[in-house]
């Protein structure tokens, strides 16, 4: 498929700096284009990349002043201009036609609503309702009495254990566990005895949960991921964990407990939450930071996190005390000490 450096322009909204009959026959990264293909350039740090890039069109900001030999496609969200015309190349999507696959186990009370999808091998139990549109890939198990909104994706080798309630619009990948018991023991005469974990997860609209990522059942209530929730692979979250609207939680995090989180929270990869604690609205979490305590507002870092520029300020005097030492001996040696 090919487009002329125009039609893609006038698809943008964007001003155009170059010759609008130029053939494009692709996008791709600034490191990866090649001759007649398109980039986009959104962040200064790449701009090494810029400079030896081969493509022939490069989306750039209005305000771009760099020179450069490729094309120029002035628009106010290079990144999301170039998404869009990543799409017009990408091949077509994958779809999945309605119906119920033979080898799939569908108990006789499970209500289904339209244009419903059941790969082979899924096993939906009794009592569970699936909304219309709504794809169960392959080896997928949903358990008794869940609920499953309209429009969503669960994939192969997925499971969704008793009655979970998952909302519209919801993605869930490969070999992710939702519902599974939350881990509860308490000492009685010196051996762990399991807590019973009776509640639910409840999952909201326009969530997408990644690849082996587990969120636990409540121990009574629910642990809750509300709309727009973004969680990344390998995510651990633990029982009664409340996730708010439009957080972002990235890959091998682990949320203990009980925890709060608020809305638009930005969790880096790799950090730890310690149980019952709360984090506030608009908060980011640096990677591998681990937070012990409550936190609300602006970005932290670290183990135990602090404010991120506490956290550099720290950082920065342990990597002086070398040189700290060296002055200290020298002065202890003039001193004859």
């Amino acid at each position: 498929m090919t487009f002329t450096l125009q039609e893609l322009a006038t698809l943008s909204g964007a001003e155009l700096i170059g010759d609008p009959k130029l053939q494009i026959t692709g996008a791709a990264s600034l490191g990866e284009a090649t001759p007649g293909e398109i980039s986009f350039f959104a962040n200064r740090k790449y701009i090494g990349l810029l400079r030896k890039t081969c493509a022939s069109a490069i989306f750039v900001p209005p305000d771009f002043a760099e020179p450069i030999n490729a094309a120029q496609v002035r628009v106010s969200n290079p990144t999301k201009a170039f998404e869009q015309v990543l799409l017009k190349f990408a091949p077509s999507t994958v779809t999945f036609a309605p119906g119920i696959h033979s080898t799939a186990i569908v108990d006789p009370s499970v209500q289904l609503g339209e244009r419903v999808s059941i790969q082979p091998l899924a096993v939906i139990e009794a009592g569970t309702r699936i909304g219309d549109d709504t794809i169960v890939g392959a080896g997928s198990y949903i358990g008794h009495e869940t609920v499953i909104g309209s429009a969503c994706h669960i994939y192969p080798q997925v499971t969704i254990r008793e009655r979970s309630k998952i909302g519209s619009r919801v993605i869930v990948h490969s070999g992710a566990v939702i519902g599974a018991d939350g881990f509860g023991f308490e000492m009685v005469d010196g051996r762990q005895e399991k807590i019973q974990q009776l509640g639910i997860v409840q999952i909201d609209d326009d969530v997408e949960i990644g690849a082996n990522t587990t969120i636990d059942r409540a121990r009574f209530g629910r642990t809750w991921i509300q709309e727009g929730a973004k969680i990344d692979n390998l995510v651990q979250i633990a029982h009664n964990v409340v996730i708010g609207k439009n957080t972002v939680i990235a890959a091998q995090s682990g949320i203990a407990g009980s925890v709060q989180i608020g809305q638009r929270v930005l969790i880096g990869g790799q950090v730890g939450v310690i149980g019952h604690i709360e984090i506030g609205d608009n908060t980011a979490l640096g990677a591998q930071s681990g937070i012990s305590k409550n936190i609300s507002g602006g970005a932290w870092w670290a183990s135990p996190a602090v404010p991120l520029a506490e956290a550099k300020q720290q950082i920065a005097w342990v990597r002086r005390l070398g040189k700290l030492f060296a002055r200290v001996k020298e002065i202890e040696r003039k001193l004859g000490l």
